[in-house]
């Protein structure tokens, strides 16, 4: 199977890459948009600020790519956030995949949202296996508000999606690949799809 992890110039991709090697998958780190057409799967992750990670997209015209891919599509974190409608980091237009406007968490919460926290209401087969209220990973100070894409919900004073999917295309908020044996699950359960 391969996999290609986009590479776009934002940050923790490696620790994707080691994450699918740990559950023994080399993926792939390109931004090719040839080699990212022709993968089984692909990850979209990103850590970092949105109008800037736009721009790295456009600029390599990704951004006119990953909307049009037919297989299976994995944004993380940033990654999920971009391909929203929009996003209020830097009043930027994110893929218009999923159609959501990210808002930034209010000043009567601690931000950006870091550390464990539980997930819950998850729909679909990419939580196969994981339990409710398993805790992931996440740090974010921007959140999707809850929609019909959403196939998980996380509390921060207030429910907010988790995790999206609409079509072939999936979203988490949390880091699988910083969320121990569950976030790896959640990884096969990907591949899986």
């Amino acid at each position: 199977m391969k996999v290609v992890i986009i590479d776009y110039g934002a940050g923790n991709i490696k620790s994707v890459q080691f994450a699918f090697k740990r559950i023994g998958l080399d993926a792939v780190l390109s931004k090719d948009s040839e080699a990212i057409q022709q993968a089984d799967k692909v990850v979209f992750p990103g850590v970092g600020e949105a109008s800037s990670a736009m721009k790295k997209l456009k600029e390599s015209q990704l951004d006119l790519i990953i909307p049009k891919l037919k297989q299976p599509v994995l944004g993380i974190c940033l990654g999920m956030q971009l391909m929203c409608h929009e996003t209020e980091e830097g009043n930027t237009k994110g893929l218009g995949i999923f159609d959501v406007s990210v808002k930034k968490f209010s000043n009567q919460f601690k931000v950006p949202q870091m550390g464990w926290n539980t997930i819950y209401n998850m729909k679909t087969n990419l939580f196969h296996n994981i339990k409710n209220q398993e805790y992931m990973y996440l740090v974010h100070s921007y959140y999707a508000p809850k929609s019909e894409m959403t196939i998980a919900t996380t509390n921060y004073g207030f429910e907010y999606a988790t995790a999206l999917q609409k079509d072939n295309f999936y979203g988490v908020q949390f880091h699988p690949e910083k969320s121990s044996h569950a976030g790896e699950q959640i990884l096969k359960n990907f591949l899986d799809l």
